[in-house]
């Protein structure tokens, strides 16, 4: 998969996003390809945005801070893990 290819919007490039994008403030910082009206774009545009990833709450956001989307499967709390936290195995 190219670089390029990862800024394509779908779940399996969030997820690879995230696993080297920083995780900073309680998010992490996305790139995808752009609609005309400035949201995520499935296909390849002549433009780019970056988008916040709130995983405490699913959303993602643009740099506005305007909520864009919810998925739970980006939601701490319905089972998204950190890949940056390390695995906590309880007794």
């Amino acid at each position: 998969m190219s670089v390029s290819d990862l800024y394509t919007y779908s779940h399996e490039n969030v997820f690879e996003q995230v696993r080297k994008a920083p995780y900073r403030l309680g998010y992490y910082v996305l790139t995808f390809y752009v609609d005309s009206f400035g949201r995520p774009s499935k296909e390849r545009t002549d433009r780019v945005a970056e988008f916040c990833l709130f995983p405490s709450g699913g959303c993602l956001r643009d740099s506005n801070m305007n909520i864009i989307l919810y998925d739970s499967k980006y939601d701490t709390y319905r089972g998204f893990t950190h890949p940056h936290q390390k695995d906590v195995t309880r007794l």
